[in-house]
């Protein structure tokens, strides 16, 4: 008899990304984490199982092969692991660096029950970058079938829905109301998470397959959606929730209180980060308290560490456990210098006679025990409020949508919070021809989890062109 097959030795480590030193990198915006070398991607790629049920591919949005793509970088085939991912994702290198990798194509992973999971996020960013490095692999399109999709806003869900409908031979045309195609990948995420050239050549590869993008363009007002209907057979809205939320308190419409959106776009989008370079002036203090705790929060907080403030603190009104930012963004945070006061929530800002930010008055908070949904409620402890002196409050507890479309779009149906309502399967709206997906359909869209929904709106859209033509 032949002998068994030895069984793979697991290894329970993963190899760390290298990083840019805190004291250094605080300074400036470039990027933290600076990815893999060729061995090291090699070696970590060879840590996977390659289990047949591939449950890292389930738990992603968009269905990238994850297992199929880190065998071929073990065996140094960077080329067809590129090819590989683009079969479903045209964004690698974006993804690769801000998606929840954790809780999705990460969480299931069969080695993560001994260990660390495989690294499929830096996995998938070396592969980005290698392509990036030597030269762009466009895919194939089919001919043309002579229909098409408007599209309105060009973040993730908008641009997985064009990527996916021009490589099914149909026209395409992006309408963003910024001056800068990208949506939130551009406003939002920070240049020291995710750089600007690297949004700006993800979307010229979609360009280059044909897809027109016009800016400056607000549908609602420059177009309506049923101009757009007139002039495509289809309409894709992926206009994200981008108005901000305020906490109700006293003191909100003081000078030096900003909502994380304005603070971010400021800083992000109008490079107030390259000022004088740049002509985005920002006035902000040197002490800056940050209301919230998820993704935009940390970015908040870590952007203005690098814009000159000495003491930042993020003011959270549950624990560290409950906190809903990544475990890396709030490890670079700690690293970076950053404060955080945990049990902690702001019941007045305070003002001086010039209506100016002088401090902020907290109380401290208990939490209550599980309730049917396992979640512990924040309460206030009676007695315990403080001030702190601050000069900058920025708030990030959340966005809501912009009503500018659904109020002048007859029959587009909204949920009672402002959110339009969707079909989860197709992501079809109530109005024919109309598809929707991302923050503006309410379910707290990662980048991710947007271009999920962009997937699946593209399959949906792809159909009712077969049905309609």
């Amino acid at each position: 008899m032949g002998k068994k097959p030895e069984k793979k030795k697991l290894r329970p480590d993963r190899i760390a990304v290298r990083e840019r030193a805190p004291e250094e990198r605080v300074k400036d915006f470039r990027e933290v984490p600076l990815g893999y070398t060729v061995n090291q991607a090699k070696d970590e790629a060879g840590r996977c199982l390659n289990c047949k049920n591939r449950p890292c591919k389930s738990g992603c949005p968009v269905g990238i092969d994850c297992g199929g793509f880190v065998a071929k970088v073990h065996e140094g085939d960077f080329l067809g692991a590129v090819k590989l991912v683009k079969e479903k994702n045209l964004l690698p290198a974006v993804t690769g660096r801000v998606c929840p990798q954790v809780e999705q194509c990460e969480g299931p992973c069969v080695i993560g029950k001994k260990g660390a999971s495989v690294g499929i996020g830096n996995l998938e960013r070396f592969v980005a970058d290698w392509e990036r490095a030597h030269g762009v692999v466009l895919p194939d399109k089919a001919p043309p079938t002579g229909m098409s999709v408007g599209i309105v806003g060009s973040g993730p869900s908008g641009l997985t829905v064009a990527a996916d409908m021009i490589q099914l031979g149909h026209g395409v045309t992006i309408y963003e109301a910024l001056h800068e195609p990208g949506g939130v990948l551009v406003y939002g995420i920070p240049e020291f998470r995710l750089p600007k050239t690297i949004v700006a050549e993800q979307i010229a590869s979609l360009t280059q397959l044909g897809v027109e993008i016009k800016v400056n363009q607000i549908i609602g007002r420059t177009l309506t959606v049923d101009d757009l209907l007139h002039m495509h057979n289809a309409v894709f809205l992926g206009v994200g929730a981008g108005a901000p939320v305020f906490m109700g308190i006293r003191g909100e419409n003081l000078i030096g209180v900003y909502s994380a959106n304005e603070f971010l776009t400021r800083s992000n989008l109008m490079r107030a980060y390259k000022f004088p370079e740049w002509d985005t002036p920002m006035r902000f203090g040197k002490r800056i308290a940050v209301i919230g705790g998820g993704n935009v929060a940390m970015d908040a907080a870590r952007t203005a560490l690098r814009l000159g403030a000495t003491d930042v603190s993020v003011i959270y009104r549950r624990s560290r456990e409950e906190m809903p930012s990544r475990a890396e963004e709030i490890r670079h945070g700690e690293e970076e210098g950053l404060r955080f006061d945990f049990l902690k929530a702001p019941t007045s800002i305070i003002g001086d006679e010039k209506g100016f930010v002088v401090g902020i008055q907290l109380v401290d908070m208990r939490l209550t025990e599980p309730d049917a949904s396992g979640r512990r409620r924040p309460v206030p402890i009676e007695g315990s409020e403080h001030r702190r002196d601050v000069d900058t409050v920025i708030v990030a507890i959340g966005q809501r949508p912009n009503p500018m479309i659904a109020s002048t779009t007859p029959g587009l149906e909204v949920d009672k919070r402002g959110y339009l309502v969707v079909d989860e399967e197709t992501m079809g709206t109530t109005r024919e021809g109309v598809y929707a997906g991302g923050d503006i359909v309410g379910w707290g869209a990662s980048v991710i989890r947007a271009m999920g929904d962009g997937r699946k709106a593209a399959k949906a859209i792809h159909n009712y062109f077969t049905l309609t033509s």
